[in-house]
């Protein structure tokens, strides 16, 4: 549900094809954001011209005032500023503004159409893994950007580092749904590690209420207790039901509505066990919470490498008759790791 008015801004994963069909310049691109601007300054000339060629009748000069207000509330005086500082902070150097569209990388094009998104400025901006195609200045001028953003923003991101800084919501898709988290995504790692361990503790003492109820089930389920050990049986056989399907979150919706309602709102289609040894079973296959799962990479290599893994001597970097830069002489040995890192486009 969105709200009325709403405007929305959403960059994707890959936006290679986002411009099919255009030839106009990257500037041209950014121009299209402040189309209604440009109309505004473009009757404000005519009226300039129009008031300075004769005597302008005073009904003239009003309507030149209020679109002039108008126009430098819109921010008709620093949209140029603008266009540059977004341009500039994405990586895209002023000889690269007159480049057409269809002469760009998908990499370049994606960041046009951030670089527009941006400048749009839409109330819900959403985005697909915004940080794919920029090096490390322009994440960090991204990172700032957004910290100051005045609408909603909601993404997609592999790089924890960028959501540490930017985001101070996480939702974290799961089998039995969103699970909410308040902060970043350092917060949201200490509150799932906590929420966790109190989801043991509430199992724990699940276990050990259900168990109890199981036993006097049992002693009276034939006894002259039979009636209140039969009511027991069919309550604990829909809790256990309901557990199965939504785990221990449904716990207190048990506890403050209806069975037909919770029935309802968690999907439980299935009919509750109806004897001592049916719900003895379901309650057997009840699963503890399951730890959040972290990644663990084991590779094995087939052999032992030499002390001297690469070694190079005047490498050259780039395409056949178009050199991108020539390298130190590197020697890399066995166990070692090196990073490559640098701006966009110099390899």
């Amino acid at each position: 549900h969105i709200s009325r008015n709403t405007r929305l801004g959403y960059l994707s994963q890959e936006s290679a094809d986002a411009f099919s069909g255009r030839i106009h310049t990257v500037y041209d691109e950014m121009l299209v954001v402040f189309s209604g601007l440009l109309e505004m300054s473009d009757s404000l000339r005519r009226m300039e011209t129009d008031i300075s060629s004769s005597i302008a009748p005073e009904q003239l000069l009003e309507q030149y005032s209020v679109l002039q207000e108008r126009f430098e509330l819109a921010g008709g005086y620093d949209y140029e500023l603008r266009i540059k500082r977004v341009l500039t902070g994405l990586g895209f150097s002023e000889d690269t503004w007159q480049q057409p569209l269809d002469q760009l990388s998908g990499g370049q094009k994606t960041r046009v159409l951030l670089a527009r998104l941006l400048l749009e400025k839409p109330d819900l901006l959403i985005m697909d893994e915004p940080t794919n195609h920029l090096d490390v200045a322009a994440i960090e001028w991204l990172e700032g950007t957004l910290s100051t953003w005045s609408g909603a923003v909601l993404l997609v991101s592999h790089d924890r580092y960028f959501l540490d800084r930017v985001v101070n919501n996480i939702w974290e898709m799961g089998p039995k749904g969103i699970d909410l988290y308040r902060g970043n995504y350092s917060a949201y790692l200490q509150q799932r590690g906590d929420r966790w361990e109190l989801k043991n503790k509430q199992f724990d003492a699940l276990k050990e209420r259900i168990d109890k109820e199981m036993d006097f089930i049992r002693r009276n389920i034939a006894g002259q207790r039979t009636q209140m050990a039969q009511g027991k049986l069919s309550r604990l056989a829909r809790e256990v039901e309901a557990i199965h399907a939504g785990g221990l979150d449904v716990l207190p919706a048990l506890k403050s509505k209806g069975w037909l309602q919770v029935q309802n709102e968690f999907g439980l289609a299935m009919r509750p066990a109806a004897t001592v040894g049916d719900l003895q079973q379901r309650i057997n296959s009840l699963r503890r919470p399951a730890k959040p799962l972290a990644l663990k990479m084991r590779i094995n290599a087939s052999h032992r490498s030499g002390n001297i893994v690469l070694r190079t001597k005047e490498l050259q970097v780039g395409y056949p008759h178009n050199s991108l830069f020539f390298s130190q002489d590197i020697e890399l040995h066995r166990q070692e790791c090196a990073g490559l890192i640098g701006p966009n486009g110099v390899g």
